[in-house]
């Protein structure tokens, strides 16, 4: 069952979970992270770690967020990895005072 990165982390890209993830299969953009799911193993460390909720496995993703399941499996193989936290976006604690957290 694949974990995935839904749209909270959009605006975001808080890092927290990268530093709990034994097997490095975050990828990063411009705008937030993705799961490549072809490297996780479905260990489950990061979903408590994001400060916004935007982590999930594929059969507790809220309604309405399915789609980043594809998501995450187009663009993952395509993005740089990400080993090491690094700063959060510009904007991100507002982003996240916005999501309400």
């Amino acid at each position: 069952m694949p974990t995935v990165v839904t749209e909270n982390c959009k605006g975001c890209r808080f890092t927290d979970c990268v530093s709990v993830c034994p097997v490095a299969c975050f990828h990063y953009d411009d705008e937030m992270l993705y799961i490549d799911n072809e490297v996780c193993i479905d260990c489950s460390a990061c979903i408590p770690e994001c400060p916004v909720e935007a982590i999930y496995e594929e059969d507790d993703i809220p309604e309405g967020q399915e789609k980043w399941v594809k998501v995450n499996a187009d663009k993952a193989t395509n993005l740089p990895l990400i080993e090491e936290p690094m700063d959060p976006l510009s904007g991100a604690e507002e982003r996240k005072s916005e999501l309400g957290f």
